[in-house]
């Protein structure tokens, strides 16, 4: 009996629940060690990666875009006409805005005393700290005549039809004295993308005209233009661009302010304000997230690399895993932000050539801007997805099991789920669209019928404004809405999650065997950090694990590591020397009390083979006789 009484191996300890925990085998231990070493590398990674995000942005460039917008969107355009630019909703207005607060806001002279005079020669500073860079340009796209069929008994009053914008309809003819940009058209360029206004797309060609480096002369050439009806009935949109820098912060203001005239008459406008950083290396800072740079460069060629070599090794097996697809996903946005950096060095280094060689002509940061936009996006999926990806690397954690356990067995029926809801939600969202379209501007197209359903679903919603539209159909179609999808169909979604999650998390407590030994070997690994540093004896550290078992026995005094005898039959039978003989009633007595897990077993075994063979080899490592197992679990094979 000497070797019942040796402390046995680490490897066969139990759980404070009286279970059978996983043999930490040497393969295991590999597997858990190789495993921390790849998130460690990761989170350097993530790290050096929100470094540089989060050098992408910073809070004065929220500041910057409200004080422009303040100055150009919120100035009335005189004492007694409060219009704004916001407010803007005919022709007349437009040219009252671009000759009074338009012109205002680009040119500062002088500082904010009469007397004063500016120390800026030849230039205008917008709030005393942005230069205006270059001039501002002004740009129109017209349709041609003809554009829409008008009714025969109309024809007599309508001698012109102009439609809706479209490329087809663009006007490219030459109209006016024909003498300048300004009445000759000019092609658009093809690396430079159209604009979504309210409306429509519009291209990024049209007839333009720039304004002048004095105020006096703006004032002039837009008068004339005004005059001469530079904006005709064919008209559809108008584009006010211009750029400013401020050296305080080092942000690019980029402004476009737009103005739609729709076929419908009045005037829609909308506007952009994108403050961007295009100047790099200014600063300590800036060096540093340079380093940054060239760190990211490095791991993404390294994890290239490594794919690559996978790749060769698993061939077409390594594309049936998610998450090496979700690992080519990020280098790919990686790759392409890193040529994205290098373009745009290059290219505005060749705009502020430019700008410098001359500053009386318009340079088009709109379009380093918009790319730019383009890649702040981008670059936030990126770090999303790479949030996302550690989920693959603490997959070990029981937590994170039950997790992703959940959801892939629930995957089906969510699937049905979600093609019950969204055949309700589309019903929902062509009734609103068809009653309310025309009165209610959340239901003005089909997509923000959409948007503003999931908006009622949320809580959001102005049920005034429905009911005033339709005082029959408006409650009905509110009421019926929230009692179906709020109470009935998103509780069934919860429920379909609740019972799954309870299913796995019963399998687990039933079978722990899926979790890995993962506090055994940070616990060893802390200890030999301990003896390493001199901080502990090496005799300490060869005791801790003889004090778990130990207490694992029941030697101890704490109640949730007391073993019972089965335990010890276990132990018993992982051993070649020893037999079932020896033991006495009480052992067989409780082995009775396990019977639960044993027909849970048996039950598993003719549900699935494969689980019937990792079964097997689980227990058979854990050193008990094939015997035991045709006895106590009554296994013919």
């Amino acid at each position: 009996m000497d070797s019942f009484n040796q402390d046995p191996p680490l490897l066969e300890q139990r759980s404070s629940y009286g279970s059978m925990k996983p043999r930490l085998t040497h393969s295991r231990e590999l597997e858990i060690k190789t495993t921390l070493q790849e998130l460690l590398i990761y989170i350097i990674f993530l790290t050096d990666l929100c470094i540089l995000s989060f050098g992408m942005v910073s809070p004065d460039m929220y500041y910057l875009n409200k004080v422009m917008s303040s100055l150009f969107l919120e100035t009335p355009l005189s004492e007694r006409d409060q219009t704004t630019f916001k407010t803007i909703s005919s022709i007349e207005h437009f040219w009252k805005y671009v000759e009074g607060p338009l012109l205002d806001g680009l040119y500062w002279k002088k500082w904010y005393t009469e007397n004063s005079t500016s120390v800026h020669e030849n230039s205008s500073h917008i709030y005393y700290e942005n230069l205006l860079l270059g001039v501002a340009q002004i740009r129109q796209l017209k349709i041609h005549n003809s554009t829409c069929s008008v009714y025969p008994a109309f024809r007599s009053f309508m001698k012109a039809c102009y439609g809706r914008y479209s490329s087809v309809n663009e006007d490219k003819e030459s109209f006016g004295f024909r003498n300048d940009t300004m009445w000759n058209y000019t092609p658009s360029n093809a690396l430079i993308p159209g604009h979504w206004g309210l409306i429509d797309i519009y291209s990024s060609g049209g007839f333009r005209f720039t304004l002048s480096k004095s105020k006096e002369i703006s004032e002039q050439k837009l008068a004339f233009l005004r005059e001469h009806s530079w904006i005709t009935r064919g008209t559809r949109v108008v584009f006010i661009d211009f750029s400013a820098y401020n050296a305080n912060v080092n942000l690019f203001c980029v402004v476009r302010l737009v103005v739609e005239f729709p076929a419908t008459g009045g005037a829609l406008p909308s506007w952009q304000f994108n403050s961007v950083k295009l100047l790099r290396y200014v600063t300590y800072y800036d060096y540093f997230l340079g380093s940054c740079e060239v760190i990211f460069c490095l791991f993404i060629f390294s994890f290239i690399v490594q794919e690559c070599i996978n790749i060769r090794k698993m061939k077409f097996e390594y594309f049936r895993n998610a998450w090496n697809w979700l690992d080519m996903l990020l280098l790919l946005l990686s790759v392409i932000a890193i040529a994205f950096n290098v373009y745009r060095t290059i290219e505005v280094s060749r705009l502020m050539e430019n700008l410098l060689s001359n500053s009386f002509v318009y340079p088009d940061f709109h379009f380093l801007t918009f790319w730019q936009t383009r890649y702040n996006n981008m670059i936030s999926v990126n770090v999303f997805f790479a949030w996302i990806k550690i989920f693959k690397y603490i997959s070990f954690n029981k937590t994170m099991t039950q997790l992703s356990s959940t959801l892939s067995r629930c995957a089906k029926d969510i699937i049905g789920f979600a093609i019950m809801f969204f055949i309700i939600f589309f019903a929902y969202a062509q009734l609103g669209y068809l009653v309310f379209g025309s009165q209610v501007d959340e239901f003005s197209t089909f997509q923000n019928c959409i948007f503003t359903q999931f908006r009622i679903v949320l809580g959001d919603f102005n049920f005034a404004s429905i009911e005033h539209a339709n005082r029959i159909l408006g409650p009905i179609y509110f009421i019926t809405f929230v009692f179906f999808v709020f109470f009935v169909l998103l509780n069934m979604f919860l429920a379909i999650i609740n019972d799954t999650y309870s299913e796995v998390k019963a399998d687990f407590s039933v079978n722990p065997g899926r979790e890995f030994g993962i506090s055994d070997l940070i616990k060893q690994s802390c200890n030999k950090a301990l003896v390493k540093l001199k901080l502990r004896n090496a005799s300490q550290t060869e005791d801790m694990p003889r004090k778990v078992q130990s207490a694992s026995r029941g030697d101890g005094t704490d109640q949730f590591s007391s073993v019972t005898p089965l335990d010890k039959a276990f132990q018993m039978y992982s051993r070649p020397t020893e037999t079932n003989e020896g033991l006495d009633h009480q052992v067989k007595c409780d082995c009775e009390k396990y019977s639960k897990l044993q027909r849970f077993t048996r039950q598993t075994i003719l549900r699935e083979e494969s689980k019937n063979k990792s079964f097997i080899l689980e227990v058979l490592g854990a050193g008990i006789p094939s015997r035991i197992l045709k006895e106590d679990f009554n296994m013919k094979d």
